[in-house]
């Protein structure tokens, strides 16, 4: 069994804490990074929650 397959088995009914987690963690680079790499923190996290199965998939853009 992967480590991936553990993870998701670990969080199987808590994927929108997950999805609040991942939502949290690219903010947090984005305040870090000024922005400068939002596009790609966006797109990591929606590969991050789409590999997870969180079921929040439309977040709003940042500001």
């Amino acid at each position: 069994m992967s480590l991936k397959d553990k993870i998701k088995g670990m969080l199987k009914g808590h994927e929108d804490t997950a999805g609040k987690g991942i939502d949290k963690a690219g903010d947090y680079v984005d305040e870090k990074t000024q922005g400068k790499y939002q596009s790609q923190v966006d797109t990591g996290q929606q590969r991050l929650k789409d590999e997870l199965g969180s079921q929040e998939r439309d977040t709003p853009p940042h500001p």
